[in-house]
């Protein structure tokens, strides 16, 4: 994530991370930062959309200093439902967002992601005009991780395959494989990505290669790794399942094509919990149905809920694909802190401490610095 310097927007030597931060700093002692006669007189509203709001009622509603209210996810409605409430702060799922809600958000407020990929974020816009955009890093690592690796163990023992049987009342002990020894081959070594690595290394004493982007030096060593190369033919060869951890941008789109599946072992199998813009699905039923590899397991796709896309059959008729509804990150803790994590951006933007919030347009500070002189008073 990109930080900007200046205006209190740049971390502190020595500081840590958030995370770290927050062993020592909880969100009732962000509170503390807050001007308690600026909040006796009103607490800001936040709009949270529904289907997040469900996911952590708890946290939400008893969110100190804040009244969080659930509000429609489509971008018109959650646009009206802003101007209504005159709210100034907004947090929002995965859905993809490029118009009235920046239009809606008073300049200086914020639009916060509850979770870790923002590419439904339009950065640019917000910034111009004048919105604060955050996600919530780090907090979901350990459920998506966990996820992938349920998604492998369960390719490995036909799990699937064998209770669809069970359900039809046929009896057929289905022989599966060991983890243990196998190759798993994790492409992008980020926080998540290495959080497989140490569940695959030490869970399952798997044999685990990283493969870090084409463009970057690979480390000379990361714990749980047995070997670690910028280049993806040499990660995936030989491997038993290939894993993708990277982010969603133009520069990864249809990242695994023809050309990189061709790579892949025959016995194979392509797991992806990062995003679906990562795989061409045509390219990937061509490889499945032609059984150039032996399956896939798969947690986002490219258009949700899924629809089969364009020149591609419907990867739901194939026997070789696990498929979930983008779950890897909801589980009731991963949701709890997203919630809290959330919720502590808005309070540090309430109090002024932009250098730990979980900016993503930090040269937006720049542009809206006046703004927060009508804000409640501030440490600064």
């Amino acid at each position: 994530m990109n930080r900007g310097a200046g205006l209190d927007v740049g971390r502190q030597k020595g500081s840590g991370s958030l995370i770290e931060q927050s062993k020592n700093r909880n969100r009732f002692e962000i509170m503390s930062m807050l001007d308690s006669r600026d909040m006796a007189r009103s607490r800001p509203t936040v709009l949270v959309t529904a289907p997040e709001y469900r996911k952590a009622e708890a946290s939400f509603s008893s969110a100190p200093g804040l009244v969080c209210v659930s509000a429609p996810e489509a971008e018109a409605d959650l646009a009206s439902a802003i101007h209504a409430a005159q709210a100034r702060y907004v947090i929002v799922g995965p859905r993809a967002y490029s118009g009235a809600l920046y239009d809606a958000v008073h300049e200086g407020g914020v639009v916060a992601r509850f979770g870790v990929g923002h590419d439904g974020i339009d950065k640019v816009r917000a910034t111009d005009a004048g919105v604060l955009c955050t996600n919530t890093p780090d907090v979901l690592n350990q459920s998506v991780a966990e996820h992938t690796m349920l998604l492998v163990a369960a390719a490995a023992r036909r799990l699937v395959s064998m209770s669809a049987e069970m359900t039809r009342h046929v009896w057929d002990p289905a022989t599966g494989e060991e983890l243990h020894g196998k190759t798993l081959a994790i492409v992008g070594c980020g926080p998540i990505g290495r959080s497989v690595a140490r569940i695959a290394s030490l869970g399952y004493g798997m044999q685990v290669v990283g493969c870090t982007r084409p463009d970057a030096p690979p480390p000379m060593a990361i714990e749980h790794f047995r070997l670690v190369v910028n280049d993806f033919a040499m990660a995936v060869r030989g491997a038993d399942f290939v894993s993708l951890h990277l982010s969603a941008g133009a520069d990864n789109a249809y990242f695994v094509n023809r050309e990189r599946l061709a790579h892949l072992e025959a016995r194979a199998w392509l797991i992806n919990t990062a995003r679906g813009s990562l795989v061409d699905e045509a390219a990937l039923f061509a490889a499945l149905i032609e059984r150039r590899i032996a399956g896939a397991a798969l947690d986002v796709f490219a258009r949700e809920p899924y629809v089969p896309a364009a020149g591609s059959g419907d990867l739901r008729s194939l026997a070789n694909v696990i498929l979930t509804p983008h779950v890897g990150s909801n589980t009731v803790e991963a949701n709890r802190r997203m919630a809290e994590r959330a919720l502590q951006n808005i309070m540090l933007a309430e109090a002024g401490g932009f250098a730990r919030m979980d900016l993503l347009n930090p040269e937006v500070l720049r542009r809206v610095a006046g703004a927060f002189e009508s804000f409640p008073k501030r440490l600064r």
